[in-house]
């Protein structure tokens, strides 16, 4: 066996924070990672405590407070299930790292590896000949009798016959200092992505340690899986096209999908973004179907193909087992990889280990029996309070049940249930696992750990991340290491014995690179999500801007006899966040007369459909699918819209927010959304997707004015003034009509600034005619002659706008309205929902293959 293991820990009874200076005492019962069995300090933790002595723990707790705002405002996120922080709740980072000796990875090295190619080993046998089957090392019932077990997959050939290119392992230690493997992790790996970002923020929180300790760079591993996967393809390996395949923003690690698509180059696409034609797999971009060479998927097994794997799944890709089978498209893990994740191989590996690679098992499992085995089953029986009972395949999802916690009842119970479906179940030894210092209310603190380690393949072997993932329990109380438990994690500094490599994925100055202005081709999904989050952000402002207005009203004036450009304001505002019956419905009376508590249930619940908390949310969500593709500053601007939690639905009058509050709330958010569209304008490379954003904002900023529009100048009622003067200032326009007008407001003015003014950013005019130019930059697949459906849509909404006679429109009939005005607005509020799904129909879903690619298959 290889691995750390020091002296075994002896008894003290001085407190730890007299024999090694620290102020942290850890539980004597379990190996402390950084003192050593004396109490001392192990001899590689020195140099790194000197230099947070050097800081100051007041000092540490200062930077670590800008560190945690940091971690909010750049969106890492990890989601928990099922619980009410659980979507984009923010990582949870010790500052203390954890430390390992150069030396102690170094042996550490070679068991891992070991671990790597004995696993691929089973893989190519198991989907292969089966000799260990036929042989009797493996029980059939835990291969066929394992829902992973992907029949279709039998017999399928892969690139260099490697299936394992990606490796996680879960160590633990136990209380006499030996490492020992927990889980596991073949089919789509997690947490590299973390590991980086845990560097990359501690790092920037300890530079004097980070550099002093001499930390091994991360950068090396993550080249050697860009190297990997280019070797992989099928076909284009010098430039080959690289996927990352996620579930979407709702799986648990969906911050590190985009992070790591980022980081490592690579689109990242869900399923729906790829689609098979002719047994290969096509990425759907606007200009047409590009193919696709190789797959890093973050999809488990059994969901990446719904035609041959499982039909239910909505996450994968119709077709792909047989693209793969006809060999156009790698896929790392390859299909069916996550088999040997389950606990039940864990007692068979030494074994496996001498046939197949003629080797002892250097690095132990936790021991553990699989109850498929009678004589495992009777064991675990025998000792079942002393156990610790976990699902012996992933499917049967449980947490893992500790045999010490249980009355006698439920042990019994546990029993019959072992008894009567023995091969889903597998007892495990239950170890105290080492502990390492947490800084917890100013303080050191112990917490148990799980150090999880990463490998990738090579030409001939695995190489080793010179770090890893390490997991902290939720509290000192706790032996369950999990971030779905409220756990939290830590970086894992790797010590180098001599000078540390300086390599950056971050191509070098003095490289010649070929001179580019292309960003590359936007997937239609993408492109989808950009122009709707265009379209939420504008919303959002548009409710915001109107909100505003009128709360100016209500605070600085009283009653309706004060305010009556108010009704019209407040009907807009239905019409605009379609929240009927609201200001127009039945009992819209009583509201228009008390109009308070529905302004904030319009601004504050995010049950409310049309809401300002329901639309920010909305946009969160879009936002988070394309995080990728935008900068850090939008992303924190996103962050920044968030509103208080539902203050303004409660029905106790105290609870509910003064006016003057929500004004000041309204007018920050102004500020926000002004910003990001200020990011928009200077900041995003004028590409597709700069295009489709601009034209979701164009498009509902057209509806908003539209809604205004028609809300509050349709009918007439009493002195316009006051209603026009509200009108300007919403849409941010006051200013240029005082400088044009200096006579009294009147309606015609007013009506031609808003409507038909084509150098007003705030007009409909300008967004038709702002529309028009992206819709002629958009690519055309077709060769046909003429405009485009979405261009001649256009075409006739700009010139209804351009040749409308502004004094007529502004005339009312003798019924106190104005027709003309609303016949207008109602035709171009018919053509916008068209101009959308015209663009969705002809860009955003692909039925044929690019041109460009079209005879190259």
């Amino acid at each position: 066996m290889t691995g750390i293991a020091p002296p075994a820990p002896q008894h003290d009874p001085r407190p730890a924070s007299s024999r090694a200076g620290l102020d942290y005492e850890h539980d004597i019962g379990s190996f402390d990672e950084t003192l050593d069995a004396d109490g001392g300090l192990r001899p590689y933790w020195r140099g790194f405590f000197q230099q947070i002595n050097a800081i100051g723990l007041p000092e540490m707790h200062r930077r670590w407070e800008e560190v945690k705002h940091l971690i909010r405002e750049n969106g890492i996120t990890y989601n928990v299930y099922g619980d009410p922080r659980g979507l984009d709740r923010p990582w949870e980072l010790d500052p203390i790292p954890l430390l390992i000796a150069a030396d102690d990875a170094q042996s550490l090295e070679t068991g891992l590896v070991q671990r790597a190619r004995l696993l691929d080993a089973i893989l190519a046998d198991i989907y292969g000949q089966q000799v260990m089957l036929k042989e009797g090392v493996l029980p059939p019932e835990l291969v066929f009798g394992h829902r992973g077990f992907l029949r279709p997959c039998h017999g399928l050939q892969v690139p260099g016959d490697r299936r394992l290119h990606l490796y996680a392992v879960d160590l633990g230690r136990a209380p006499d200092g030996s490492i020992f493997v927990l889980n596991d992790r073949t089919q789509a790996p997690s947490g590299a992505g973390y590991a980086l970002e845990n560097r990359i923020v501690l790092s920037r929180l300890l530079p004097e340690a980070f550099r002093d300790c001499r930390v091994q760079r991360l950068a090396l591993f993550f080249r050697t899986v860009r190297e990997t996967l280019r070797s992989i393809a099928p076909r284009n390996r010098d430039n080959p096209r690289i996927v990352l395949l996620t579930p979407g923003p709702y799986n648990e690690t969906y911050f590190e999908h985009a992070y790591l698509a980022r980081y490592l180059g690579y689109t990242l696409v869900e399923g729906g973004d790829l689609t098979v034609r002719d047994s290969r797999v096509y990425l759907k971009l606007l200009g047409g179907l590009q193919p696709v060479d190789v797959i890093l998927r973050r999809l488990d097994d059994e969901y990446c193909d719904p035609l041959e794997l499982r039909g239910d799944s909505f996450l994968g890709v119709p077709g792909l087992v047989q693209a793969v089978r006809a060999g156009n498209v790698a896929v790392a893990n390859t299909l069916g990889s996550g088999l040997v994740e389950s606990p039940g191989f864990l007692p068979y590996l030494p074994a496996l280990c001498r046939r197949l690679l003629g080797e002892e098992l250097l690095i132990p499992s936790a021991t553990t029996w699989w109850c498929g085995d009678p004589g495992a089953r009777d064991h675990v029986l025998a000792n079942l309070p002393h156990m610790v009972i976990k699902p012996a395949f992933p499917f049967a999802r449980f947490d893992p049940i500790f045999g010490e916690e249980l009355s006698a009842d439920e042990l019994h119970r546990l029993s019959e249930k072992i008894r009567a479906r023995p091969l889903e179940y597998v007892g495990q030894q239950q170890i105290t696992l080492s502990t390492a210092p947490v800084l917890e209310g100013g303080r050191l603190r112990p917490r148990h750990l799980v150090i999880r380690a990463f490998l990738a393949a090579t030409d001939t072997s695995y190489a080793v991340m010179p770090g890893g993932l390490t997991r902290i329990a939720a509290s000192g109380d706790t032996l369950v290491v999990s971030m779905q438990k409220g756990g939290g994690s830590k970086d894992t500094w790797v010590l180098s014995a001599g000078p540390v490599s300086n390599f950056s994925l971050l191509p070098s100055t003095v490289q010649p690179v070929e001179l580019s202005r292309g960003g590359g081709d936007l997937p239609s999904r993408v492109a989808d999500d950009l122009f709707w989050l265009g379209r939420y952000v504008e919303r959002a402002e548009g409710i915001v801007r109107l909100l505003r207005g009128i709360l100016v009203r209500l605070t600085e004036k009283s009653g309706l006899a004060e305010v009556p450009e108010l009704p019209a304001l407040l009907r807009a505002l239905t019409l605009q966040t379609k929240t009927r019956p609201g200001f127009l419905g039945s009992g819209a009376e009583q509201r228009l007369a008390a109009p308070e508590d529905e302004l904030r249930v319009l601004v504050f619940d995010p049950e409310r459909a049309g809401s300002l908390a329901e639309t920010i949310n909305a946009l969160h969500r879009v936002a988070g699918k394309v995080r990728d593709r935008i900068s850090t500053d939008m992303w924190r601007i996103i962050g920044g819209l968030d509103l208080p939690a539902r203050p303004g639905t409660s029905r106790e009058p105290d609870a509910r927010p003064p006016l003057g509050e929500i004004l000041d709330l309204l007018d920050r958010r102004v500020v926000a959304l002004a910003a990001f569209g200020g990011l928009v304008a200077e900041s995003m490379t004028r590409g597709q997707g700069w295009r489709f954003l601009d034209m979701g904002r164009r498009i509902e900023r057209t509806f908003h004015m539209l809604g205004l529009l028609r809300g509050a100048l349709v009918s007439v009622s009493g002195t316009e003034g006051p209603l026009l003067e509200a009108l300007l200032e919403i849409a941010d326009s006051a200013m240029t009509y005082r400088r044009r007008y200096m006579s009294s407001l009147q309606t015609a003015p007013v009506l031609d600034l808003l409507l038909a003014d084509e150098d007003n950013p705030r007009s409909l005019a300008y967004q038709l005619v702002a529309l028009t130019a992206a819709i002629d930059d958009l690519p055309r697949v077709d060769t046909s002659p003429g405009r485009s459906p979405e261009q001649r849509l256009m075409l006739g909404a700009l010139t209804r706008v351009r040749v409308a006679d502004i004094d007529r429109l502004a005339r009312a009939d003798a019924d106190g309205r104005r027709t003309g005005l609303d016949d207008l607005l109602a035709r171009l509020e018919a053509d916008l929902p068209v101009l959308a799904d015209s663009l969705t129909r002809h860009y955003l879903s692909h039925l044929q293959v690019s041109r460009q690619f079209a005879t190259t298959s």
